[in-house]
């Protein structure tokens, strides 16, 4: 009998690990290595909230917090949801946990039942379908058509709604796509969930702050508050305050919903890190220029690498609207055989040869549930980029 339960057999490690974790490896046996397959921001958390957090430790707020977080983040989470979106959460609705993933693992485990449906559009984020197997639903995969820009529509939603579905998710700006849905974008999909006051949406914000060319993001209660009753909006400090490592994600939901999570988490992690939790207030309202500024330099790295990956031979690469991924089709180039006499019939094949013969870390598309394509982060120094962006041009090049 093997002491590994079943339950964890039906999902997979994660798939951006994977790929980081080879690339480190190749890196550590001497390889001139370049990874573009991890979702963090290559800036230093700003002084100001390293600042918050060491004076944290001296202060002696070293013990256990509430579970679901000091009054004081919790406080600061509302009010940062009201100024950035209108959304009024109160501090008894917030919630805040050791990254956003494990908000999005508390909802799920806290709200499943065996068979229950979570629609989830593709391309995905890697961990959204196990999250919902593990805690015994049913991902249903519904996929974007990338002349639609990757993003869901109305017709599709109410294609994919059944009597067992439960959850709605949308992440935007997504992550791999960096596909991200403005108010108008919304409103058709909002009409169908009003029609069907069974499902809730989970609705992951973690990359809203990243947008460019003007583009504001929407979330789903700014645009139909009488969604608010079933939607979990989820948010975290992670990639607009450059501070995956902090691991503090939070969320905002009905008190029921709230309470049920908070009851989950007491009774697993407990409260989240309370030194992280500090920083985390001095994030949300202190200074927020360092935004603007770290967006400015994204914006740039994403006109520099779409550029150079549209002229790489076989590549078809759009312009995402926020995030810091781009996700080119491979289609005119599977099918070929690499210098290095790699036979590219897959989207994993290609980014395999790509890391073993010219040392470029990607993630292939099937990851995200959508194969044919890899997602590039752009979350590295421009140097980097072109130097990388350049490997895949020769890369391209030599196929036959």
């Amino acid at each position: 009998m093997s002491i590994v339960a079943d339950r964890l057999n039906r999902i997979s490690p994660s798939q951006t690990i994977v790929i980081s974790t080879k690339a480190r490896a190749l890196k550590a046996e001497g390889r001139d290595i370049i990874s573009l397959s991890a979702g963090e921001p290559d800036f230093r958390t700003p002084d100001n909230i390293a600042r918050a957090a060491m004076k944290a430790i001296e202060d002696g707020k070293t013990r256990y917090t509430d579970v679901a977080g000091t009054p004081e983040l919790r406080k600061a989470v509302a009010e940062r949801f009201r100024m950035d979106s209108g959304l009024d959460y109160t501090p008894e609705e917030v919630i805040v946990s050791t990254g956003g993933k494990q908000v999005i693992y508390n909802a799920m485990m806290a709200s499943l039942n065996p068979g229950d449906e979570a629609i989830i559009p593709a391309p995905c984020w890697v961990s959204y379908p196990d999250i919902v197997t593990l805690a015994e639903g049913v991902p249903v995969i519904v996929p974007c058509k990338r002349e639609n820009g990757f993003k869901l529509t109305a017709e599709e939603l109410e294609a994919a709604i059944t009597p067992r579905t439960k959850w709605f998710f949308l992440n935007s700006p997504c992550n791999p796509t960096g596909a991200a849905y403005s108010a108008e974008d919304l409103r058709p999909l909002c009409d169908v969930l009003l029609r069907h006051p069974h499902v809730w949406v989970f609705t992951d914000d973690i990359y809203a702050k990243l947008a460019y060319d003007g583009f504001r993001p929407a979330t789903f209660v700014e645009v139909e508050p009488r969604m608010r009753a079933r939607t979990v909006t989820m948010n975290g400090v992670s990639k607009a305050y450059a501070m995956t490592g902090w691991r503090i994600g939070f969320s905002g939901a009905p008190v029921e919903m709230t309470k049920a999570m908070n009851k989950l988490q007491g009774q697993s992690t407990s409260n989240a890190c309370s030194i992280a939790q500090a920083a985390a207030v001095e994030a949300l309202t202190g200074p927020q220029n360092f935004i603007g500024e770290m967006v400015t330099t994204y914006q740039g790295r994403r006109d520099l690498v779409v550029s150079m990956l549209n002229q790489a031979k076989g590549l078809q690469c759009d312009k995402p609207e926020g995030a810091f991924y781009v996700f080119p089709s491979l289609e005119g180039c599977l099918g070929k055989t690499s210098a290095g006499g790699h036979k590219l019939d897959t989207d994993e094949a290609f980014v395999t040869a790509l890391l073993e013969e010219e040392g470029v870390a990607a993630v292939h598309g099937s990851a995200f549930m959508y194969p044919g394509h890899m997602r590039i982060s752009y979350a590295t120094d421009t140097e980097s980029l072109r130097e990388a962006c350049a490997r895949i041009q020769r890369f391209c090049a030599g196929l036959v």
